[in-house]
């Protein structure tokens, strides 16, 4: 999920930007340091829009830079379970696929793909299923649902569980033709029976 929230901040100014623009060059730095970073609070820090407020400048000493207490506007992402997003498969193993959403990735397990059991070709580097004979492979844009969540200060630490075994998750080919043939029976069901003529005796 993404949000737009408020924070405060304590911005570290290196001398060489003095002569700057103090606002633009506090929404920088501060982008420069947090950008990327995951706080379990908020969640991926994406960017800064704008500085509120600026607080008075603080001189450390041993240190050159100017340190402000700042107030600024976030655009942060965190994922949240049961949460549905769309992505694209980026990656595919012998344990499943690894699928990309936005600015996080997610790990659908080869038992979440589908009700049928997926095995892996790793000649082609796919996911196929044995009865229905489905075809995961890279590139494909598909539907998951968020199951897991374990955020850590690293990004590349973190990890987010995933599934495609529920109504209408899965891959875009797989839900069209499910709507195909949901039409069918439907047509199937409303279509008028035609009467049988009584024979004469």
């Amino acid at each position: 999920m993404y949000k737009l929230l408020i924070v405060e901040d304590t911005v570290r100014l290196p001398p060489k930007r003095f002569n700057e623009d103090l606002e633009e060059t506090l929404m920088t730095e501060f982008e420069n340091t947090m950008v990327g970073r995951i706080d379990r609070e908020v969640g991926l820090i994406l960017a800064a829009t704008r500085v509120i407020e600026i607080g008075d400048g603080k001189i450390i000493l041993g240190d050159g830079a100017i340190y402000y207490n700042t107030v600024l506007e976030i655009i942060v992402y965190e994922p949240v379970l049961n949460e549905v997003v769309e992505g694209t498969v980026t990656e595919i193993t012998e344990f499943g696929a690894f699928v990309n959403f936005g600015p996080m990735d997610g790990l659908v397990h080869v038992s979440q793909v589908t009700e049928d059991f997926m095995g892996y070709d790793q000649k082609n580097s796919n996911l196929v299923g044995k009865e229905s004979k489905k075809v995961l492979k890279l590139s494909d844009y598909v539907r998951a649902r968020i199951v897991s969540v374990s955020l850590k200060p690293r990004f590349s630490d973190s990890k987010i569980g995933l599934t495609m075994r529920q109504p209408y998750l899965g891959k875009k080919e797989w839900l069209e033709d499910e709507k195909k043939a949901q039409k069918e029976k439907e047509k199937k069901k409303t279509k008028p029976k035609k009467e049988k003529k009584e024979k004469k005796k």
